[in-house]
């Protein structure tokens, strides 16, 4: 239960938020005062009577989340985060958007305590916040017993105009009623603002029609008006099968004279002047930057005493289930810590060298193998479960109702994926991936981008990797995407050459912990490595390998490939034997290779052999950093067509006679 306050309490903290937003903002000469002055109000209701959280231990596992989706209004959550009493010195409000600050112009998870995800690209925060109110549910659901709910709380949203334009809201919120996620409340600043003027410019969308329709419950409220507010509150949390939309009515930079309702109050500062007016307005010392009252210390101190006592009694709940739950007590922990069991890669399936397979189907099996011995292993599609293959046969889907399974159904909807996939990874207790086919990954990559920068260890599975897709056409067939993945910061893509290579990957990728990883399968059968004559498939760890050579000698044709060109360039290697020396090296990761040695890296591929010739189904921008200049290549910087998968090969030139035929004339 909360402890009401008075409303000249509430008032006297939110005008606080109110002048601690355009302080900071001025200071800065930059950011955007607006959405945290008109939505002052909420936060204080929120954060000052229901919002569970600890400040002296931000990863309490049964806090409530708060997120922040307009990232842009982001000293609205710097000024509640240093009132609560988080390790946010009042200095860091003073330094806001400013280099090494803790205050980035936009909340990034590790650089501010208390910040639960990054964000700024509008509708993200709505699509974590999704994935994070599932975890909650699928922790409950493995975790908690009739005794002891160690699992229960809330996540709360703050959105505005522009998420809910962005395509991505739709995908996640539609997601949400369907799940019936009755633990999640989006609070919606309705200001009808936005940075060319007002909405109506662009925006006419009938917000609770559109929610109702979701299988959302739809509350309105004042903004202003601290009894609305705090009844709708009350209101939402107690619904048991819909989320809730609480539709605040606000007024943008509330409280600035002559700035309020304005599209400049948005993204710019009030100046010096204005500034004055508004604290002269809102009660608060004009000549006093980053003002906060006793009453409003004490106030916030009081609060703090409340949860840090609500969270003295949950580590005695959990003490009491640890005694009675031992086994599941230990899970809890192994689930939250990811930890992986040692003998992980003995536990995966062996891949009979006489039967090829497509590396999208070997991948099948691996996460079959996976599914039984990493038990918070879960995820899911986007619709697309019979052709990726990555649906956890022995174990159930997600749906309303029952979150005790490890499928997700994420539907048509790689971005909401993405970002969904990106909330249940920075709730914890869960390690996910998500698949589609890999052209889509361009309707999901602000959301891989975001993964990257939070260094969240999701697993990205690709499938029709190339234009081997055949009939389906150039639409489906990606040839960019290989290379701007890869140039994507902290993404770690791994395009195995054959099913004992995507084994390794998938170990590779549950062990890399320190972002997100993309694994590439395919769609064509491709013959399967025999391990027993060729090295190792664990050598994927490296990035690259010789996987074969003709000589103990220097090489004179070194042939560099990935995935299913690897094939390719083995049986063009072994028809040039004759006549030169041929080194075949397999290079399933340009990340994994780069974490080598400069040593290792020159002996695999030898810039100095007079003839290095690249074999990939996909654009060649960014090898000549591993190959040097000089090299050749058979690559696809042109789109695809549509033919079945050997006529395509004929016709782009990747075959062994067209293999055979570069090497004669570059030698020659």
């Amino acid at each position: 239960m909360s402890t009401k306050l008075s409303k000249k309490d509430l008032q006297l903290a939110a005008n606080t938020i109110r002048g601690l937003a355009m302080d900071g903002v001025q200071s800065a000469n930059s950011g955007h005062p607006g959405m945290p002055m008109g939505m002052a109000d909420v936060a204080a209701v929120l954060w000052l009577q229901y919002l569970k959280h600890d400040p002296a231990d931000p990863t309490w596992p049964d806090r409530d989340r708060f997120v922040l989706s307009g990232g842009h209004g982001s000293m609205l959550i710097y000024s509640l985060l240093h009132l609560s009493g988080y390790a946010l010195p009042l200095e860091e409000l003073g330094r806001f958007r400013q280099w090494e600050s803790m205050t980035p112009g936009h909340p990034e998870v590790g650089d501010t305590p208390g910040v639960e995800t990054t964000t700024g690209p509008l509708g993200q925060g709505c699509g974590n916040a999704v994935g994070m109110a599932i975890a909650e549910q699928m922790l409950a659901a493995r975790y908690n017993t009739d005794e002891h709910e160690i699992v229960d709380h809330h996540t709360y949203v703050f959105c505005g105009d522009g998420d809910l334009m962005e395509g991505i809201s739709h995908e996640v919120f539609s997601s949400a009623g369907h799940l019936g996620l009755n633990k999640l409340i989006l609070f919606y600043d309705d200001n009808r603002i936005t940075i060319e003027g007002r909405t109506s410019l662009a925006y006419s969308d009938d917000v609770p029609r559109r929610f109702k329709g979701y299988n959302w419950n739809v509350l309105q409220v004042d903004a202003h008006n601290f009894d609305e507010i705090d009844k709708a509150i009350r209101k939402a949390r107690r619904s048991d099968d819909r989320p809730t939309i609480i539709i605040c009515t606000s007024t943008i930079g509330k409280g600035s004279p002559n700035k309020a309702d304005t599209a400049s109050v948005h993204g710019e500062p009030l100046g010096a002047e204005e500034v004055v007016l508004s604290k002269r307005e809102l009660g608060l010392p004009e000549d006093q930057p980053f003002y906060i009252s006793a009453e409003v210390r004490e106030l916030f101190a009081a609060r703090r005493a409340r949860l840090q006592r609500k969270h003295a009694k949950w580590n005695k709940l959990f003490t009491a289930y640890t005694g009675a739950y031992p086994e599941r007590a230990s899970a809890w922990e192994d689930a939250l810590q990811d930890v992986l069991p040692t003998d992980l890669a003995e536990r995966l399936p062996h891949f009979d060298p006489t039967k090829p397979q497509a590396t999208r189907a070997a991948g099948g099996a691996v996460i079959q193998a996976l599914a039984a011995a990493v038990p918070q292993l879960v995820g899911g599609s986007a619709d697309l479960a019979p052709s990726t293959k990555t649906l956890m046969n022995e174990f159930g889907s997600i749906q309303k109702g029952d979150f005790a399974g490890r499928n997700f159904h994420f539907g048509v909807r790689e971005h909401g994926m993405g970002a969904i996939m990106n909330g249940v990874a920075l709730h914890g207790g869960f390690r996910i991936f998500g698949a589609t086919f890999f052209v889509f990954v361009d309707y999901m990559r602000p959301a891989v981008r975001l993964a990257s920068i939070m260094k969240l260890p999701v697993i990205y599975v690709f499938t029709h990797d190339s234009f081997y897709v055949g009939e389906d056409g150039p639409t489906h067939e990606p040839v960019e995407q290989l290379a701007s993945l890869r140039c994507m910061p902290g993404v770690t893509v791994l395009r195995p050459a054959d099913p004992t290579e995507t084994a390794a990957a998938w170990v590779a990728a549950l062990e890399n912990k320190q972002g997100p990883s993309a694994i590439l399968l395919t769609r064509q059968n491709l013959n399967v490595i025999d391990r027993s004559v060729y090295p190792a498939a664990t050598e994927l760890r490296k990035g690259a390998y010789v996987l074969w050579q003709s000589e103990s000698v220097d090489p004179d044709v070194t042939l560099v490939a990935s995935g299913s060109e690897v094939e390719l360039a083995l049986n063009a290697a072994k028809q040039l034997a004759s006549e030169c020396c041929v080194r075949v090296v397999s290079m399933p990761s340009w990340e994994l290779f780069d974490q080598q040695d400069e040593a290792y890296q020159a002996a695999t591929i030898p810039k100095q052999c007079p003839v290095r010739v690249v074999i990939e189904a996909a654009a060649s921008m960014g090898w000549e950093k591993y190959v040097g200049d000089g090299a050749h290549y058979i690559c696809m910087n042109h789109f695809g067509a549509s033919a079945p998968c050997g006529v395509l090969a004929e016709q782009f030139g990747f075959t062994v006679d067209h293999v055979v035929k570069t090497v004669h004339s570059v030698r020659n």
